[in-house]
Formats: structure tokens, sequence, C-alpha cells
């Protein structure tokens, strides 16, 4: 059985395959995102899309279910004014006006114990529209 990282605040746990495939991301560069999703039934945060790196910020954003709630990471490459190639790594707490309340809390209260695991985020985003994580939000904050 995958190993897992149990999280204190009410009983969910962060699967190993969520540290996995972020580190993956972070030092091999292997997944532009991750999209993570709760499973009610096993009581834990999974995988739930993985972007491969020649995808970009519009897949992961189509990624996004219009109902439902999900966690995203997004490594973000972009040049500095400087001239200079940087990488940022952003976690998008995805929670849509459209999706059950019951589903909102449990993405509320399940954030933090998934941050902990996701060691190496730089900058941390909230979002109810896709207005809200515009990619020129994400340029923004990068610089």
């Amino acid at each position: 059985m995958a190993m897992a990282f149990k999280m204190a605040t009410i009983g969910f746990s962060v699967m190993e395959e969520c540290k996995s495939s972020f580190m993956d991301m972070k030092r091999r560069r292997v997944h532009r995102y991750i999209v993570f999703k709760i499973d009610e039934d096993s009581r834990a945060v999974m995988v739930d899309k993985v972007g491969g790196p020649g995808e970009g910020y519009d897949d992961l954003a189509a990624s996004l279910p219009v109902d439902d709630c999900r966690y995203a990471v997004f490594d973000f490459d972009f040049v500095t004014v400087d001239n200079c190639q940087k990488s940022k790594i952003f976690f998008i707490a995805w929670s849509p006006s459209a999706s059950r309340i019951r589903s909102k809390m449990l993405y509320a209260t399940s954030k933090q114990g998934l941050r902990r695991v996701l060691d190496g985020v730089h900058y941390e985003m909230q979002a109810t529209d896709p207005t809200e994580m515009g990619f020129d939000l994400i340029l923004d904050r990068a610089k």
C-alpha cells in the first residue's frame, strides 16, 4: 500500500503519489502542472491530472472543473527584466462558485495539510473563477 501523509485537521491523508509527482516536477521538471483532488471515499488527497512539460497555463486552466474544487501546482517559467531565466511554483486553491458547499469546506480545511507536503512552493493563490487566476496575475506575482 502506498504511504500516506496524515492530515490532522479532519482525518484526510495525502497519498505518496502527490509528494513524488511534485518532487518530479520540482527537481526533474517532467511535469508542467499537477492537479490534486480529494477522494471522499478513501479519505485522501490524490493526483487527478498531470500536465507534461510541453503543456502550458491554458492547459492547466482547462483541466480544472467548473463545478468542483481542486488544488493545483504550476511550474511557471519566465524571463526577468535582466534577461535571466527563472522558474516559480504556484499553488492554486480552486474553489468555483458552482461547487457544493461541502466540497468547498473539505478543500478549505485540507489545504494546509497538502501545503506542508509540497515543500518548495513560492506563491499561493485562491481562485473562485478563471479571472482570479489569469495568466497576467501569475506573471505579475512572479516578477
